[in-house]
């Protein structure tokens, strides 16, 4: 079992991507995502949350809502994946390279465009809802089969 988070930084009609396309051997060469990573020990969702944006771009959060939680069952083939899923609203310094991929601005109405995980596809939509979500998202050798939503 591992637990992660999952953010998306926005701002003027634009949400910071990460392009997964430095690491060799990554599960996720290719794709974009929105920032984060897994936790460590002791950590609560929020710190994982800011530790990894900062980590990965170099901003400090200030401001973010947590939108969502979805569970990966065997999501890479081995392990379960629970994702606590955050709309970053505000941070502060200066963007800097990421080790885990490059980093772009992306107008929002192009981001269904990106090389995105399909369930992605799906989640990416709630994130403008007011109503917290909670989905289980199934994939089986790296191809999506069905999910399975509940809005609160």
């Amino acid at each position: 079992m591992k637990l992660s988070t999952l953010c998306y930084l926005r701002q003027n009609g634009k949400t910071l991507m990460l392009h997964r396309n430095k690491k060799a051997g990554d599960y996720h060469e290719g794709k974009w995502n929105g920032l984060g990573g897994k936790f460590e020990a002791g950590e609560s969702p929020e710190d994982c949350m800011r530790r990894e944006v900062f980590e990965e771009s170099g901003l400090e959060v200030i401001k973010a809502q947590l939108k969502g939680f979805i569970t990966f069952p065997s999501f890479d083939g081995e392990d379960d994946w629970y994702v606590f899923v955050y709309v970053v609203e505000a941070w502060r310094g200066e963007l800097r390279a990421s080790a885990e991929g490059s980093l772009h601005w992306i107008e929002d109405e192009r981001l269904f465009e990106l090389n995105l995980w399909p369930g992605d596809r799906v989640f990416m939509e709630w994130l403008e809802h007011p109503p917290f979500f909670s989905a289980i998202f199934r994939y089986k050798e790296g191809k999506f089969k069905d999910y399975e939503v509940t809005f609160y």
